[in-house]
């Protein structure tokens, strides 16, 4: 099936008429890993440049957004660029791409990027996800004017089944989403993955305003009250509704919309 048939699928599927008194449309998102490995040829910096200079302006002219790109500072398997692209919907997202496809200064950068005998990245990875009912749009956080860049943690949830993924969505909107606003983890994104590996699973976003403002946030966090009472509420133990957790901190990289 071709990219525009799944996106084209999923879009006749996913997404119900809404009218103007309804809650706000979910909004869609990729990650996009581009995972490199250490070399003379400095990978790393060609493959941000081309994203931050070449990328990132094109996508936004082709209507995609927010967009954030990030380094990591701890994570598994480094050196990557992880990139963030949003979107409005499915439809919006097909647009975007055939507007990439279409645009010549775009497409004639990209192929001098892949002409290079010396790989810029070894693989590339991607995944879809859709907004949380209680999070529907990327959140990109107070202006960066007159501050430094935040820190930022991205936590990967697995479950057994889709039964207990949808459990867990359904104990962030009932409770913890709030409790991590009240506590300093200030959401970017919340998203259940609809395409990607490892599936069922959701992947979010957070950020602090460094590595202090993060050791201060999760302490709050785990001695809250309203957290100590959602947490041990039937159906929502950790045990019950999630198989693995993954996290990674990361720092803004140049192009990022997000800092």
């Amino acid at each position: 099936m071709t990219r525009r048939r799944v996106f084209s699928t999923l879009a006749a599927g996913a997404i119900p008429l809404a009218s103007a008194q309804e809650a706000p449309r979910q909004a869609y998102f990729e990650l996009r890993y581009y995972r490199m490995r250490n070399g003379k040829s400095n990978p790393s910096r060609r493959t941000s440049d081309f994203v931050s200079r070449t990328y990132v302006p094109a996508a936004k002219r082709a209507g995609a957004g927010p967009i954030g790109v990030f380094n990591p500072v701890i994570a598994p398997e480094q050196p990557f660029l992880l990139v963030l692209s949003g979107y409005p919907s499915l439809a919006a997202m097909q647009t975007s791409l055939e507007k990439l496809a279409a645009d010549a200064d775009y497409q004639k950068a990209l192929a001098e990027f892949s002409a290079s005998p010396d790989l810029a990245y070894v693989r590339m990875e991607s995944s879809l996800f859709r907004c949380f009912p209680s999070v529907p749009q990327i959140e990109t956080g107070p202006a960066a004017e007159g501050r430094g860049a935040r820190t930022f943690e991205l936590r990967t949830y697995e479950s057994d089944n889709e039964e207990t993924l949808r459990r867990k969505i359904k104990m962030f909107g009932d409770g913890e989403v709030a409790v991590f606003r009240k506590n300093g983890l200030q959401p970017v994104f919340f998203g259940e993955a609809l395409v990607g590996s490892n599936l069922p699973r959701l992947t979010y976003m957070v950020a602090y305003e460094n590595m202090a403002g993060r050791d201060k946030a999760w302490g709050a966090f785990g001695q809250d009250p309203e957290w100590q009472k959602l947490r041990v509420q039937p159906g929502y133990a950790d045990a019950e509704i999630v198989s693995n957790i993954s996290n990674a901190i990361l720092r803004p990289a140049a192009g990022s919309e997000i800092r």
